[in-house]
């Protein structure tokens, strides 16, 4: 065995390893695990530069994967989005919105896109208009209210352009007033497109600061002890085009995430010439273990959306459905591309499946293929599922949505929403995710806590005992099972010798802490390919630095992120910021901590000479 670069010890280490699920010390070397074991037997491979880093026995878990999120787009607008997340009133919201709101210059908007529900808050309900109105009079606003709703302020409606006149876009309402005016409620029925299309005229962020709120954003999950993700793309989402800020701090060596990408197709009507044209340009697995194509979906025929709005009756796919989607899917096993599918019934997954069979009968399936969601899948069709060699990617939407899937289809329907013990018992892969941005939190510690205790955010059972997972259980989907979705699960989920040494150290123990205290566990350090890439706490002094989050204005460089604030009105740290005095200038020696510079004597006349002489421009700004 070659000897270890890195060795951890003194932990309490969860492998998920079959064959040696505890241990208190892993030996790391090129990227990968070389052993696990106690601190004598590992220890003793240590050679005089192995780095060796006590865990002062804390919980360690192999990295967090998401099969199923967003974060190629969520990362270009990560700096400007507000975050509700755990926000205990609405009072303390909208401070928050005030405040973002007087720091965000025109013709930039404050944006609250998800990780919310009204559930939350000790006052039971949403935000008002004019509440909002009143935080933030001035600066165009936008709320996203799960996939039901939209609240705009008036200079929103204004720098949209929407008045008395605006007509209805097909599939939602712009409501108004007795008097004809728009009210700044906008509302699904049943469709999201209305809210999603309203949102994609905001402001854009210049590429610069795309790539400085995606590293953030990766900085975040890797907080929250995520190493791994699968991005589902989304609409506005061209490949390759808006692939290029992700490419970037691919080969600028920037990225602390692995992902896994797939191809979303993008215009109704042109679904198989989008897929056409794809499979001439890239194939499934080009890239890296850090970058990499994953396959199509998750929408690959417009026909075949259902929504997930459960204020809305269940929508029925279109009578072309079939027809549009098997061409596709017909393409697509040609050509051994796995590929995923959103599907929120059980009434769809079940025609969607009849067209699988029937593709599958003449042409095969030789790869993966993923069913998104599947809050109300049936134990036939997950039979079907299995038969023809596919999985099921959850999330956890129901802990945003609950209370309303409850309210339209009663309390026992909610039981299984979704299946997940029924799943497993039938042996399917099943993956852990959270679909963030748009709707449900990027925090996988909600999802864990939703899987285990079966509550909401906003404190509603909805499951037996029946339904519940072990902590080990959920742990293993969201390790294990995810990386069966992108074709990696021989190297990555456990902490065993040869696979990817992709850890997180958490701030709690996961397996023992009471359940109330599951949603708050963080990572004090994450490791991925056997590089750390976050720390904070004890480990504080290994935390690579990042530079501030860009631009000074952003979310980020005023209020502290979900993932580090342990109430809604910390603010920002030091590094996050561009200065405390609002400075936009970095210094090269001290970054924004330009005081270091002003509070040491400098045994020189010229201080500003020879603190320049060493690359600092502290004195400058």
């Amino acid at each position: 065995m070659r000897q270890p670069a890195l060795i951890f010890y003194n932990g309490r280490i969860t492998t998920l390893d079959p064959d040696n699920r505890e241990a208190t010390a892993i030996a790391i070397r090129d990227g990968r695990v070389i052993a696990t074991g106690t601190d004598s037997q590992i220890m003793s491979l240590a050679a005089e530069d192995t780095q060796q880093i006590d865990l002062k026995g804390r919980r360690v878990i192999p990295g967090l994967n998401d099969s199923h999120t967003h974060l190629i787009r969520g990362g270009l607008n990560y700096n400007m989005e507000l975050r509700w997340e755990n926000v205990p009133s609405v009072a303390d919201a909208l401070t928050m919105l005030s405040r973002q709101a007087a720091n965000t210059p025109a013709p930039q908007w404050v944006r609250v896109v998800g990780g919310w529900s009204e559930f939350q808050f000790a006052e039971r309900r949403m935000p008002t208009l004019e509440e909002i109105n009143k935080a933030a009079p001035e600066t165009p606003v936008f709320i996203l209210h799960l996939y039901a709703s939209a609240l705009l302020n008036r200079a929103a409606l204004a720098a949209l352009g929407i008045t008395k006149d605006t007509p209805n876009p097909p599939g939602g309402v712009i409501e108004k007033d007795g008097n004809g005016n728009p009210t700044g409620m906008l509302i699904a029925k049943p469709s999201a497109l209305i809210l999603y299309s309203t949102l994609a005229q905001g402001p854009k962020l210049p590429v610069e600061d795309q790539l400085n709120s995606t590293r953030h954003y990766m900085r975040e999950m890797n907080r929250l002890g995520i190493t791994s993700v699968i991005d589902a793309g989304g609409g506005g989402q061209n490949y390759p085009d808006d692939y290029n800020v992700i490419q970037r701090l691919h080969d600028d060596g920037d990225m602390t995430v692995r992902v896994a990408y797939n191809l979303f197709a993008q215009t109704a009507g042109q679904e198989l010439s989008d897929y056409e044209r794809w499979v001439q340009i890239t194939e499934p697995g080009a890239g890296t273990d850090m970058l990499r194509m994953n396959g199509a979906g998750e929408n690959l025929a417009w026909s075949a959306a259902d929504f997930e709005n459960f204020l809305e009756p269940r929508p029925e796919p279109a009578p072309v459905m079939e027809n549009e989607l098997e061409r596709i899917v017909e393409l697509l096993a040609t050509n051994e591309w796995p590929f995923r599918i959103h599907a929120t019934y059980d009434e769809t997954i079940d025609r969607f499946l009849t067209v699988f069979e029937r593709v599958n009968g003449h042409t095969p399936f030789k790869t993966r293929f993923i069913i998104d969601h599947a809050e109300t899948i049936s134990p036939r069709n997950i039979e079907r599922i299995k038969a023809l060699g596919g999985g099921i990617a959850t999330q956890h939407r129901m802990a945003f949505q609950g209370e309303y899937f409850v309210d339209r289809y009663g309390a026992q329907a909610a039981q299984a929403t979704p299946p997940m013990r029924e799943m497993l018992r039938n042996g399917l892969p099943v993956g852990g995710g959270t679909d963030a941005t748009r709707v449900a939190s990027y925090d996988p510690w909600v999802a864990l806590s939703w899987l285990t205790t079966g509550k909401t955010v906003g404190g509603m059972m909805l499951y037996g005992d029946a339904n519940l997972l072990t902590r080990e259980e959920a742990l293993a989907i969201w390790t294990t099972g995810s990386a069966w979705f992108s074709g990696e699960q021989d190297v990555k989920g456990t902490l065993k010798p040869g696979m990817y040494a992709d850890l997180a150290v958490l701030s709690d123990d996961f397996m023992t802490v009471p359940d109330a205290a599951i949603r708050s566990i963080s990572s004090v350090m994450t490791v991925v390919g056997g590089k750390i890439v976050f720390a904070d706490a004890d480990f504080a002094d290994h935390n690579p630095p990042i530079p501030p989050a860009s631009p000074g204005w952003s979310v980020n460089a005023l209020l502290a992120s979900p993932g580090e604030r342990t109430g809604p009105l910390e603010p920002a740290k030091m590094e996050m910021r561009a200065c405390h005095d609002g400075c936009a200038s970095g210094c090269g020696m001290h970054g924004h901590n330009h005081g270091i510079a002003w509070a040491n004597p400098i045994p020189v006349r010229d201080k500003g000479a020879f603190w320049g002489a060493l690359g600092c421009s502290c004195f400058a700004v």
